[in-house]
């Protein structure tokens, strides 16, 4: 468990591992709607950094208590020291950790139980795979307080079709859960009831995958996006060859041919 705090009263970041690999974060300021304090970022950033060496790790759950995900910086902070040099530094320090959140050789699932706004909404569309509950709103609000929401602009915009987000950015108008699935921002959108339940069905599909294949898959999906087509296509060839050579895929492979399972290494 991560011990950073906000004040000698509760961690301010949870951590939670499971037999089978699984890591659950979870955001723990409900009181202040989880926002993105400095201690939160600091917090953030020293548990990715940890599990970014961690071969056992299998995946990662993004959660966050009380009734909102994330509602983004903390003004307070912001405007209690407004400084040219600080705000580099602040929006630095948060665009370094959702980098490091699609730099992990895991998938990181983002489990969005409430509203999730401006940096909030970027931390959503920064992780890999999202479920949302049904009653979930998404914004990039900054625009409203006369702050053009740029650093979550990058996130979003490789997410969501270019003309929705920058309605979005624009606008700082609310999305529904349903709207955010639709354009992209989160995979599926289930009732509040089933959300542990339908997260657990997507890490258990992780889980059945070996983790070499899943590892050199997601540091080449994300490589490939900044790519010309021909430059991704050569990159997908090297990263294909040096996976087929490894021996869960050529297990997977013959299992196939033989119209048998794999028999791959299971979690227990």
């Amino acid at each position: 468990m991560n011990n950073s705090q906000d004040s000698l009263s509760d961690p301010i970041l949870l951590s939670q591992r499971d037999a089978h690999g699984v890591v659950t974060l979870t955001l723990n300021r409900p009181d202040a709607f989880n926002a993105l304090s400095e201690a939160m970022l600091a917090a953030l950033q020293s548990e990715l950094d940890a599990l970014a060496g961690d071969e056992t790790l299998r995946a990662v759950v993004l959660a966050a208590s009380g009734r909102a995900f994330c509602a983004g910086h903390d003004l307070k902070e912001m405007r209690a020291e407004p400084a040219l040099d600080y705000y580099r530094d602040l929006f630095g320090r948060c665009g370094r950790v959702m980098t490091a959140i699609q730099r992990l050789a895991v998938p990181v699932i983002a489990k969005v139980q409430g509203v999730a706004t401006a940096a909030g909404c970027q931390l959503v569309a920064a992780c890999d795979l999202a479920v949302a509950v049904d009653r979930a709103r998404f914004a990039v609000s900054g625009v409203n307080l006369g702050l053009f929401c740029a650093t979550p602009g990058v996130a979003l915009s490789r997410n969501v079709p270019r003309k929705q987000a920058f309605e979005m950015l624009v606008t700082g108008e609310f999305i529904s859960a349903e709207e955010a699935r639709q354009r992209g921002l989160v995979n599926r959108v289930v009732p509040a009831e089933a959300l542990d339940a339908e997260v657990a069905r997507l890490v258990d599909s992780i889980l059945a995958k070996p983790r070499t294949a899943i590892a050199m898959g997601k540091a080449l999906f994300y490589r490939q996006l900044e790519m010309g087509q021909e430059a991704a296509y050569q990159s997908a060839v090297q990263t294909m060859a040096c996976n087929m050579m490894d021996d869960s895929a050529l297990e997977g492979v013959q299992a196939f041919i033989d119209k048998r399972p794999p028999a791959w290494a299971r979690p227990d």
